[in-house]
């Protein structure tokens, strides 16, 4: 319902998946901010989960990130106040584009490390990196990509070994599925997933039959497909395969990633690729496909099989448009 919370006054409920997201205004400044509410009594058994979260985003501050500004409580509602991010997701731009080139995913990636890089130094692991997290923070052409919901977030040397299977079933990597011990890496092979998308349009693994899908993954069993990749340069897909390196111990990390060629010098080709990508990305991710029916995927492959599974949901923060 449209009220007060805090300093800031509820104008609009936008979209919630387990929690509601309402656009607000502060009342001081007439500045506009996004509004997590989550209900107490769902929080239930996720104490931990939520304390996490709250602790991860309470860490941070880069602008690459979407910050946590304040909280607030009533009896029966947990309410973050978030920075407001108004620009779309990132998918979604690159279709409206008019001209797109490796230049430009070049640039995406480029700001994607700098964040994950900063999470890593600062001792957190995403764990669930992927497009729809990966908001624009205004519809201004320039705007600079922002990095959300760290639902899934661990802050590493907290004494626990992470081995917890969590994620996005197309982004998550080998070791994750294999059910063994993992490390800040998994972010890693989740960049190099996105940044195959985004030069051709179409994700690196697919399959209807869930396990199958998880065969290709723990394999590392992807390709570049011709024609797609045709025009695309040798020094992107080595940029890829050095991200997604199925051997965690020699995938690349985000520091050197960041001094690739493809990020760091002129390798990035200029040419307009947009006609394809965009064709292959409205036939690959339309509006809610590869994001409806995750939150069971990871559960029902591990069920009966003995792992501590953290079911995935769908993008808690959503932005405004």
């Amino acid at each position: 319902n449209n009220g007060d919370v805090g300093p800031v006054r509820c104008l609009e409920n936008v979209l919630g998946a387990f929690s509601e997201v309402i656009m607000a205004r502060e009342k001081a400044t007439g500045k506009m901010v996004a509004v997590k509410c989550i209900p107490k009594k769902a929080l239930k058994g996720k104490e931990t989960s939520i304390e996490n979260e709250i602790a991860v985003l309470r860490k941070i501050k880069h602008e690459n990130i979407v910050a946590l500004e304040d909280i607030y409580e009533s009896s029966n509602h947990l309410y973050l106040i978030m920075q407001l991010v108004s620009g779309g997701e990132l998918f979604d731009r690159i279709v409206e584009k008019g001209f797109y080139t490796e230049m430009d995913a070049s640039r995406l990636i480029k700001q994607v490390l700098d964040a994950v890089n900063y999470l890593h130094a600062m001792g957190i692991v995403h764990r669930d990196l992927k497009p729809e997290n990966l908001l624009y923070y205004n519809p201004r052409d320039e705007a600079k990509i922002m990095i959300s919901d760290f639902g899934l977030s661990k802050m590493e040397g907290t004494g626990d070994v992470m081995a917890t299977a969590c994620g996005t079933p197309g982004y998550v990597a080998p070791e994750v599925l294999a059910q063994k011990p993992y490390s800040k890496a998994v972010d890693c092979w989740s960049i190099g997933v996105i940044a195959y998308i985004l030069l051709c349009g179409y994700p690196p693994f697919y399959d209807e039959n869930d396990s199958k899908l998880f065969e290709q993954i723990l394999k590392a069993d992807y390709e570049f497909d011709a024609p797609y990749w045709d025009d695309i340069s040798d020094s992107a897909k080595e940029f890829i395969s050095s991200l997604m390196e199925k051997d965690p111990e020699k995938r690349f990390t985000c520091d050197q990633a960041l001094v690739h060629p493809w990020i760091a010098g002129d390798t990035a080709l200029c040419k307009n690729i947009h006609e394809s990508v965009s064709r292959q990305m409205r036939k690959n991710f339309a509006k809610s496909k590869w994001r409806v029916g995750t939150q069971f995927t990871l559960l029902s492959f591990f069920w009966g099989g003995g792992g501590s599974v953290t079911p995935c949901g769908p993008s808690h923060m959503k932005c405004i448009k």
